[in-house]
Formats: structure tokens, C-alpha cells, sequence
């Protein structure tokens, strides 16, 4: 094809595609070292060859946006091909960092993938404990109790951290979702427990009032505030270490005085919480158990 017409026709197309009429995309372009699994353009950016999914959009500029399965281009209709390739080429070093980052944290969370049986490590509050059946065990609690059990070493050695472990009252026989299910229950009550105990922390100091705590079990969202006073966080929060956990509270009580994420916002937030931008990197950062 001329190069005129090729121009033309991606000036003009609304659907464009990398491989010719019935050729199937695999059979086009060379493997990938990102690859949307909706890919039908490719680029060598850098170093790395990749495949992303493109799409035309009503809007007024290109807009790149990277999750977990790879890169989406959206770009006007009316813009040529090579004005993309020229915007993905300047933000180059960007969009394979973010790809890197998006790829680690996809192996973290598979790593994280819990195995349910007896001797599970799982973490509670930043640390880890390790979940043991134990159908004898006297529990003063409902279900599961936590005990801590101090590691005697040889002297002159290096102190080790003290063991704890989850008691959890099943059998030995138990199967893997009766032991998910009733970890789930215990760790819900902590996570509970816990958050009122911050928001009654925090609420004096930011000035407002919340009226009501549910937990959540949102896949993307740690929390959410509401303007009748209602606080939502995700029990899952208790995998993480507490000043992580203070963090999101402070972050959705200041909702209350600010119902936006403009500067005043995190001006509030900064008022209780100083490093909350380190603080929130680590909610993206960390791997907790993929339940």
C-alpha cells in the first residue's frame, strides 16, 4: 500500500487493526514483552515491544490508562495514528514503569494466593500469624482466639519475634472453605473493633461526627464516606499494618469536612496523618491474601 493511502485510511478509520483481513493478531506481530490480552496495535517503546488495546473515543486528547491486564489507548477520532505513536514514544518512560509496576503487583497478589488448611501464615496487622485447628481449645471469644507464644532462644543469640497463632476451634478434617469462613469471621470482628476505635480517635481531631460503620468487601475500594455520616471500610484493611489502617480513616472522616480530593482535602487528611502520601502508596504496594 502507498504510504499516501495508509495515511489516509488511519486517518480515517474508526476501527483500526494491526493484521491484515484475516490474519489473527498472534500471527502479525512478534511476542510481546507487555501484551494486552485485547491488544490490536503494538509499539516499540524503549527497550520492550507493546501490544496495546486501541480504541477511538469522543474526546479531546489521547489518553493512556494502565491496569492490570496492560495498556488502553483512547484516542479522538479524528487523530492520526502517528500523532499516538508520537505521544506514546514521549511518555515512554512512564507508561513502562507503570506497566512494570502493574506486572509486580500481579505477581505479589498471585503469591499471596491463600492456601486454606491447617498451619495457614496469614497476615493481621502487618505480622504474620499462623492459623491452627484446635477443636480442644477452651476459646473466651466466638470461634477463633489469638494467642501470643514467646520463641526461647539459645543465649547470646538473636532474639527471634514472638509466634503468634490464631486458635481457630474446627476439626482437623476441616475443608478449606470452613476454615476461610471462619478465619473471615474472626478477622471481620477485629477489623470491627478496630475502626471504631481510630474514628473515635480521629473524629475530635478533624472536627466532624460519623454516625454509622459498615464493614466492606469491595475489590477496589478501601472506603467510602457518605454526607449523612456513614463510614464504609473494607475489612480487609486489618492485613495491614495500623498506621496504614489510620491513614484510610483519617482519609474518609476528612470526607466529612470535604466531600472531594482537592488540596483542602488532603490538606485535612495532612493534619492528622503528615505521611499519608507514603501511607497510600503502601495500599498499593503491599500483597495481602487473595480471598
Amino acid at each position: 500500500m502507498l504510504p499516501l493511502l495508509r495515511f489516509t485510511l488511519d486517518l480515517f478509520s474508526t476501527d483500526p487493526k494491526l493484521a491484515p483481513p484475516g490474519l489473527p493478531l498472534s500471527g502479525a506481530i512478534a511476542p510481546a514483552a507487555f501484551a494486552h490480552p485485547q491488544a490490536n496495535r503494538e509499539l516499540r517503546l524503549g527497550d520492550a515491544v507493546v501490544a496495546y488495546a486501541f480504541t477511538r473515543a469522543k474526546r479531546k486528547s489521547i489518553g493512556f490508562v494502565i491496569g492490570p491486564d496492560g495498556l488502553v489507548v483512547r484516542a479522538p477520532r479524528w487523530t492520526p495514528l502517528h500523532e499516538v505513536d508520537a505521544a506514546l514514544q514521549e511518555k515512554s518512560a512512564w507508561i513502562l514503569r507503570k506497566l512494570q509496576e502493574s506486572r509486580e503487583r500481579q505477581s505479589r497478589a498471585h503469591s499471596a494466593q491463600v492456601q486454606w488448611r491447617d498451619g495457614v501464615v496469614i497476615p493481621f496487622f502487618g505480622q504474620s500469624i499462623t492459623v491452627l485447628l484446635d477443636p480442644t481449645h477452651g476459646f473466651s471469644g466466638r470461634g477463633a482466639q489469638l494467642e501470643t507464644m514467646e520463641v526461647v532462644g539459645q543465649a547470646g543469640a538473636e532474639v527471634l519475634p514472638a509466634e503468634k497463632i490464631l486458635h481457630v476451634g474446627l476439626s482437623k478434617a476441616a475443608t478449606a472453605d470452613q476454615i476461610r469462613d471462619a478465619v473471615q469471621a474472626w478477622l471481620m470482628r477485629q477489623a470491627a473493633s478496630h475502626f471504631k476505635l481510630r474514628m473515635e480517635h480521629f473524629a475530635p481531631l478533624l472536627g466532624v461526627q460519623w454516625k454509622k460503620l459498615r464493614l466492606s468487601s469491595a475489590g477496589t475500594r478501601w472506603g467510602s464516606a457518605s454526607v449523612d455520616g456513614s463510614i464504609r471500610l473494607n475489612w480487609r484493611l486489618i492485613h495491614f499494618r495500623e498506621a496504614v489502617i489510620d491513614y484510610v480513616v483519617a482519609h474518609e472522616l476528612s470526607h466529612l469536612r470535604e466531600m472531594n480530593h482537592s488540596a483542602a482535602f488532603w490538606s485535612t487528611v495532612g493534619t492528622v496523618v503528615p505521611d499519608y502520601q507514603q501511607l497510600r502508596a503502601q495500599l498499593k504496594e503491599d500483597a495481602i491474601p487473595k480471598w
